[in-house]
């Protein structure tokens, strides 16, 4: 019981720390101190071209407030999750990917291949994707 409240409790206040964060690029995209091809930007979210892309399209889309990862999100965060989804629907058709399918990919942690830690999800499509993933 205490090990489930000290988690919850470091979460939190890490929640509460990481709102934006100075070092995060993903945070200067947001703010705008750093430079990227926005393709959508509302009020919950941002999406942008990656800049290693690898797939004809390949866009990322981040929550506008700082979530570490799909481990730190809070019950709260389920109504901006459906958001993020619902967005790459729009965005996948209006770059025309939507008929033919695409990915969407969320890499959480270290071992599942997360090198920015700022959730963001791939929106990837334009050509046939190859399994097996990982």
């Amino acid at each position: 019981m205490l090990k489930a409240y000290l988690i919850h409790l470091i979460s939190r206040l890490s929640r509460i720390r990481h709102t934006m964060t100075d070092s995060c690029v993903f945070c200067k995209i947001v703010s705008g101190a750093a430079r990227a091809e926005i393709v959508y930007r509302d009020e919950q979210v941002t999406a942008f071209r990656d800049t290693h892309p690898v797939a004809r399209t390949h866009i990322l889309i981040i929550p506008n407030r700082h979530i570490e990862s799909i481990g730190t999100l809070e019950t709260d965060d389920e109504q901006l999750m459906g958001h993020i989804f619902t967005t790459a629907r729009t965005i996948a058709h209006d770059e025309g990917i939507s008929k033919n399918g695409y990915r969407l990919i969320v890499n959480t942690g270290a071992d599942g291949g997360q090198t920015i830690f700022h959730l963001h999800v791939h929106l990837i499509g334009g050509n046939r994707m190859r399994h097996p993933m990982g």
